[in-house]
């Protein structure tokens, strides 16, 4: 008898008493075992899917020692996540039906971690009849079963995207989230991410899982949208991270904009592509003080996301089922009370422009259903609050403007980038500005759906022909051959100044953020002061200027860049200026001046 098919009998041996059966025997009971293997059959009416850490110690979940517990729960695919609606389960029968089908699983990233998971669980408990004679069958039936569980833990994996045949008829809205570091963003992205049923149940418990064993199991919603390696490490987002849901009316784009300082020019990046931002802030003791203290990222945020254009500010209060806050009113009016003044300053107006809300996004309470712990808020949720949102007025018969925020290659040069005015069809000829390439549009995806035009406010990803990748940078902008954009060197603005310990002078050094690109620029001259409350204009130059004046300028950049008078074109006339990690004046563009050479 061959030494492998003996070996199991010495290990199972007590367990199984089947086990010491002939080699002859054996092979026949193997055939009849797993020809007539019942189909398996998903349970529709599983329990709905509740993080680990807010269970209560009385609903535990299964045992891992049980082997086929555990196996089942991993195959278990994700129809409780979306509440089980009737496309769910059609489209779960459908899933099940090409399970059944052998050679239908295809490779997947993640695949071998995941047997490896599904290994150890079962390897830890006690083998049945049919597991004894499988392992003692040969490795061609092992091969069978690992292909099989391949299948099954493979096909529900891919995010679930709606069915999008008439998405762009919907409304397209740019949401950034802003704020403090650690106020909860990425977490508020990703619960409304799974909450409108763009993440997976199965794959949001993986990423419960993977946080576990860091030792960080609240921040698994983050991981949906800071994909990064080094993101998920250290629990902070460093680049905007991109994502994408639908209500019954719109179509947003989720910006999720990093909170850290060292970030800023990223989350600049992200909030000149938006419409509408967030302003997420910790209701937790001591962490919106933090936030919103000289130094503090909620202020620099808001101010930033005011001078990017964002006309519409709503205000999350986060982590409201803290202990030590507890949906408590008194400190949602506390922060409320901190926020409204400053917010009033910068530029919004309370009654109009700004709305607050309380939530928490860890548990999802507010963002799609009410709270019944918070009585006194009588406001719509979250999800819902931005579907009833006014239409945003936007004009397509304008110029083509499309700024570049990034590109890569990809069977050609691809651009990403929000499309400001104008419209752009498949085929259409467009020049690149400064260099005044002309380019052919290929292809155009609007939220990584293939489109054959796109109108302003969408977020675009363009194939383009007749330019490499190497001559395009960030800041470049798209336009229609008729009416080019301005481009130059030099430009007199409006400039207010924020925040600076000393006074500026002519031949100052600074960093300017306009539209998408971001360029070091030299004050050249101070040309007038400007009374904040008359708007008159001082008869003399200043020598210098300093904290809280307002003057006009002269700026020259080191580079060409396109910019237009803020009159003429907002969104890339209004600009910031950057010194040393700190914001230090806002702007707008007055007057485009020709180089002399």
């Amino acid at each position: 008898m061959d030494q492998r098919d003996t070996a199991p009998d010495s290990w199972e041996l007590e367990e199984d008493a089947e086990a010491q059966t002939t080699a002859a025997g054996l092979s026949a009971a193997i055939a009849a075992l797993n020809v007539n293997a019942k189909p398996f059959v998903p349970n529709i009416n599983a329990a709905v899917f509740v993080p680990s850490f807010l269970q209560s110690a009385a609903v535990e979940s299964p045992p891992v020692s049980d082997g086929i517990i555990t196996e089942q729960l991993l195959a278990i695919p994700a129809p409780v996540e979306n509440g089980g609606t009737e496309s769910d389960m059609a489209t779960e029968e459908e899933t099940w039906e090409q399970k059944e089908e052998p050679g239908g699983g295809g490779g997947g990233e993640g695949e071998g971690g995941e047997k490896e998971e599904e290994g150890a669980a079962c390897g830890q408990g006690c083998p049945s009849d049919e597991e004894v004679q499988r392992r003692e069958g040969g490795d061609e039936d092992e091969e069978d079963e690992m292909i099989m569980e391949e299948e099954e833990e493979e096909l529900p994996l891919p995010k679930v995207a709606p069915a999008q045949p008439n998405a762009p008829k919907k409304e397209h809205v740019n949401v950034v989230f802003i704020g403090h570091v650690d106020a909860g963003k990425s977490t508020i992205g990703g619960q409304i991410m799974y909450l409108t049923g763009m993440v997976e149940k199965r794959t949001l418990e993986k990423y419960e899982r993977e946080a576990k064993e860091k030792n960080r199991e609240t921040w698994y919603l983050s991981w949906a949208l800071d994909t990064n390696q080094e993101e998920r490490d250290k629990g902070k987002t460093v680049e905007v991270g991109r994502a994408y849901f639908e209500t019954e009316k719109k179509h947003f784009t989720i910006l999720d904009a990093p909170g850290h300082k060292s970030f800023v020019p990223n989350m600049i990046g992200g909030a000149s592509q938006a419409d509408l931002a967030v302003l997420v802030i910790s209701a937790r003791k001591g962490e919106f003080e933090t936030g919103f203290e000289k130094g503090g990222q909620t202020r620099e945020h808001a101010m930033l996301a005011k001078t990017a254009g964002v006309k519409h500010l709503i205000v999350l209060v986060n982590k409201m089922d803290d202990p030590t806050v507890n949906w408590s009113l008194d400190r949602y009016e506390e922060c409320k009370e901190k926020l409204v003044p400053f917010l009033k300053k910068v530029g919004f107006n309370p009654k109009k422009d700004i709305y607050f809300m309380p939530c928490s996004g860890l548990t999802g309470s507010n963002l799609k259903d009410p709270v019944p712990e918070c009585t006194w808020y009588t406001g719509l949720p979250f999800i819902s609050h931005l579907d009833s949102l006014p239409s945003f007025s936007r004009s397509s018969d304008g110029p083509v403007r499309l700024p570049i925020v990034d590109k890569y290659k990809d069977m050609g040069t691809v651009i990403l980038g929000k499309l400001e005015s104008g419209s752009i069809s498949k085929a259409q000829q467009l020049v690149m500005m400064p260099n005044r390439h002309t380019v052919e549009v290929l292809s155009l995806l609007s939220d990584d759906v293939e489109t054959d035009d796109a109108e302003p406010g969408e977020n675009l990803k363009l194939r383009l022909k007749g330019i490499e990748e190497e001559e395009i940078l960030p800041g470049f902008i798209l336009c229609n051959a008729e009416n080019l954009c301005h481009s130059g060197r030099t430009f007199d603005a409006q400039i207010v100044i924020i925040e600076h310990k000393s006074i500026i002078c002519p031949g100052y050094n600074a960093v300017l953020h306009i539209h998408t690109c971001i360029e070091e620029v030299q004050i050249t001259a101070l040309i007038c002061l400007v009374d904040k409350k008359t708007g008159e204009k001082s008869k003399t130059r200043p020598r210098f200027v300093k904290q809280d004046q307002v003057c006009i300028a002269r700026l020259r950049a080191a580079g060409t860049i396109c910019l237009e008078t803020f009159k003429d074109f907002p969104q890339m006339g209004r600009f910031t200026l950057r010194d040393e990690g700190k914001t230090i004046a806002i702007g707008k563009v007055l007057k485009l001046v020709p180089d002399k050479d």
